[in-house]
């Protein structure tokens, strides 16, 4: 799990950084919580907009306070109830330009969603042209082995008794296909051993895979 995470996110920036090359000068991070690329941003010219629930940003920005940190002055801070409120309405309004196109990093917060949540925001990010959006997600337990099925049962107990269960899964074909219908034309879905065997140097024949995914959706044209 500490690997996923970590790698989850060096996955993002590395991604990110090619979004950048392309020209991309919008970086949209969903459900931020204490994310930190906002106060690391290596690109002068690249606008940082965090999303997350109004509770969850005002104790963020009281942390960075706190520490004695100014907030960057590229950053937008947008409050949004996923669940109730459209993400497009209050990024508007921070300021970004919804003609051009945006890199999208939501990590960490897809499975505690409604999968009506989850593709009205997919839908939306494929409707702006060249945007690219990384996420992480989760296989149901019929698709694991018994040692996947004993991990996602201990890991969502734990979420699930701090009040934000898991309800959302994904089949991995299923979900590419509906990417597809989306109009996102570039997908790239790695899975647990793809990241053991990519961040641990560890052959992917000698990992198992736990059922956690990590994947990029880019919609070119």
């Amino acid at each position: 799990m500490r690997l996923f995470v970590a790698a989850r996110a060096r996955l993002a920036e590395d991604w990110l950084a090619a979004a950048v090359r392309r020209g991309v000068q919008q970086v949209v991070v969903l459900g931020a919580g204490l994310d930190t690329f906002s106060l690391r941003n290596p690109y002068p010219d690249v606008a940082v907009f965090e999303v997350d629930h109004p509770a969850t940003q005002a104790w963020k920005r009281k942390c960075i306070a706190d520490a004695g940190l100014a907030e960057p002055r590229a950053t937008m801070f947008a409050p949004v109830n996923c669940e109730r409120q459209r993400p497009a309405d209050e990024l508007a309004s921070a300021g970004l330009r919804q003609t051009e196109p945006s890199f999208f990093i939501w990590l960490g917060v897809v499975p505690y969603l409604s999968q009506d949540a989850i593709f009205s925001t997919l839908s939306w990010i494929a409707g702006m042209p060249g945007s690219e959006v990384v996420f992480d997600y989760s296989e149901p337990a019929e698709n694991r082995d018994a040692a996947g099925q004993a991990a996602l049962s201990f890991h969502a107990a734990r979420v699930a008794a701090a009040g934000e269960p898991w309800i959302s899964f994904f089949v991995p074909a299923a979900l590419a296909q509906s990417l597809r219908e989306l109009g996102f034309d570039e997908i790239e879905d790695l899975e647990s051993s793809d990241i053991a065997a990519r961040f641990s140097r560890t052959p992917k024949a000698e990992t198992r895979n736990s059922g956690g995914h990590i994947l990029r959706a880019r919609r070119s044209t």
